[in-house]
């Protein structure tokens, strides 16, 4: 069989957390077998002194949010929504979201990930277009907020134009901001149209104490408990932060399959607090993990995520063993591929999408290597990502990018973000 991409030589995270060095071999966009059988191919890649392991995937940001990237720091949640960004954001134009997101491929490609579920304002056709474009994998939604029929009509057309798009790099959900921003009779009327359609539904739950004590002073009720009168949860929930949950939430979610994008750096910066993730994972919740966006994080990287995710529910509970290395890494990969919904990518394994990051292991931060895994999660940083592959299509070999040109998209992100914020 010819194949037509080899990595020989490289240790390979395997499914149960072992590492073996072995050959990867690659036919089109899925990984055919990984073995030590002869590295014969038409493009073979030498993995010696290089870490395999599935591409990371950020099951929560708003990629085009790198524009207000330090433009307004250290706030209340509410605040720093009402104040800043969202005055912002009203005079982002199409272009601005372009640029945004190019800036975010760039930096999550060089961070070593491989798919990103985004949720944003208008004009998400421009970040279908960037997936296209780097060759990423793009899970997206529009934004909807404030009983605004426009932004439904647009996650229609964007479904209806993007979904299944760019060989299949594209999934379109729908976007319902948070329980607070949306009455339920809005998103009754989102449950109807996205299951209609077959959509999936990517939203805000639980993510502050004073969301949770507004949305009982509107309705009575919790808001997974408002949610699950709407429909919502019928149709497959990706629900970022869940931060704040009642036993009585977390046995709608289990019962619901409701899937969570934890993004400890963004709830530690803006002091949301600490999502029960232990709890939520031995109740075998799905728990994937994101960045939020690069203004409340204030980075996209998913190796830095790995880390916090690791630490901070150690500390939180007293307990060392709480969430080891491994599991942290399968929260980035397997778990991740499970919220977002897709089933073929987030391992290493034949008859997966070939989404796979190479680290560089020669640097001081990969020195003694008695467990790669652990140097990766509690050592090492993303600087030593090598090589990023989608689909099995190279977007970035011996750290240059091959479908982006980043010094140009900096010197166009730079000129957008003045004129919008003016500093």
């Amino acid at each position: 069989m010819a194949y037509d991409l080899v990595i020989k030589n490289v240790q390979v995270l395997k499914p149960d957390g072992a590492v073996e060095t072995a050959n990867i071999f690659i036919s089109g966009n899925k990984i055919s077998k990984i073995d030590n059988s002869p590295a014969e191919g038409a493009n073979v890649i030498d993995g010696r002194g290089k870490f395999a392991v599935p591409g990371f995937i950020n099951a929560h940001t708003h990629a085009s949010m790198t524009l207000l990237r330090s433009y307004a720091d250290d706030k209340a949640l509410m605040d720093w929504l009402n104040k800043d960004i969202w005055p912002i954001e009203g005079k982002m134009q199409a272009k601005d979201i372009r640029i945004g997101a190019e800036l975010a491929a760039v930096e999550m490609i060089k961070s070593g990930t491989t798919t990103f579920a985004d949720m944003y304002g208008p004009n998400m056709e421009e970040v279908a277009k960037i997936v296209e474009k780097s060759g990423l994998r793009g899970v997206l939604s529009r934004c909807e907020i404030f009983n605004d029929e426009k932004r439904l009509a647009d996650n229609i057309e964007l479904f209806k134009d993007w979904h299944g798009k760019a060989d299949g790099r594209i999934k379109v959900m729908f976007g319902p901001h948070a329980v607070y921003s949306c009455p339920p009779e809005y998103l009754k009327k989102i449950a109807k149209t996205a299951g209609e359609l077959g959509a999936e539904i990517h939203m805000h739950m639980n993510e502050t104490q004073d969301e949770i004590s507004s949305v009982m002073k509107d309705y009575g009720k919790r808001p997974f408990e408002v949610v699950a009168e709407t429909g919502l949860l019928e149709l497959g929930m990706l629900a970022a932060h869940c931060v704040h949950l009642s036993d009585n939430e977390i046995e709608i979610m289990k019962s619901k399959k409701v899937r969570v994008a934890h993004n400890p750096g963004s709830n530690m910066k803006l002091a949301s607090g600490i999502a029960p993730v232990p709890k939520l994972l031995k109740e075998n919740i799905v728990v994937g993990l994101g960045t939020d966006g690069a203004s409340s994080n204030n980075n996209l990287d998913m190796l830095e995520e790995i880390r916090l995710a690791a630490l901070l529910h150690k500390v939180d509970t007293l307990n060392p063993l709480e969430i080891p290395a491994f599991e942290a890494v399968k929260m980035a990969t397997e778990y991740g591929a499970a919220a977002v919904g897709i089933s073929d990518i987030g391992k290493l394994e034949a008859g997966y999408k070939a989404d796979i990051t190479l680290f560089d292991m020669s640097g001081v931060d990969w020195q003694p290597c008695y467990n790669p895994v652990s140097l990766m999660v509690y050592s090492a940083n993303s600087s030593s990502v090598d090589t990023v592959i989608v689909d099995g299509k190279i977007l970035m070999q011996n750290r240059e990018l091959k479908t982006l040109d980043e010094e140009k998209i900096i010197a166009e992100f730079k000129a957008c973000a003045n004129r919008l914020t003016g500093k």
